[in-house]
């Protein structure tokens, strides 16, 4: 009979063991997948700190970069109007400040912020800078023919 009653006795702690490492399966499932929402969040609670951050910030102010003076002085022409000597921040590459760079100032300190992307498409801006060199219009063809065509039409149309 006592070989019986711990027979019984193992096989209840058996179950009981099984029952409560189940349960500790699931709340570790439980703790995983919070663990993940918390990330989430965390994650989520940052960018809705720097978007918070950006608002509150004062403007800045859009600049062109004319030529660096030394190796820490640009002059930079507001898109304003006035030209100004400015600073650069630290974290900024300087040799990527030539000259028709865009650029953010700060509006107070008149710090070079950041550098922006070029206001036109490159390939339009290519165009602008190509040079046209010693070609006139006769050499190209111009519309000499088609000028004549359109003042014979307006003289017979008086």
């Amino acid at each position: 009979m006592a070989d019986f009653d711990e027979e019984q006795a193992k096989k209840e702690a058996l179950t009981t063991y099984r029952t409560v490492l189940k349960k500790h399966e699931d709340e570790q499932k439980k703790v995983k997948e919070l663990r993940e929402e918390n990330r989430k969040l965390s994650k989520q609670l940052t960018k809705t700190e720097d978007d918070l951050k950006a608002l509150q910030s004062v403007g800045q102010i859009i600049g062109e970069v004319l030529r660096q003076l030394d190796a820490e002085r640009f002059i930079v022409k507001a898109s304003s109007g006035p030209r100004y000597v400015v600073g650069c921040k630290t974290k900024i590459d300087k040799e990527k400040l030539t000259q028709g760079t865009r650029v953010a100032l700060d509006m107070t300190t008149l710090t070079i912020m950041r550098i922006l992307p070029r206001e036109v498409d490159p390939l339009v801006h290519n165009m602008l800078s190509e040079d046209p060199g010693e070609v006139s219009y006769s050499d190209i063809g111009g519309l000499g023919d088609q000028v004549c065509l359109v003042s014979r039409v307006n003289l017979q149309g008086a």
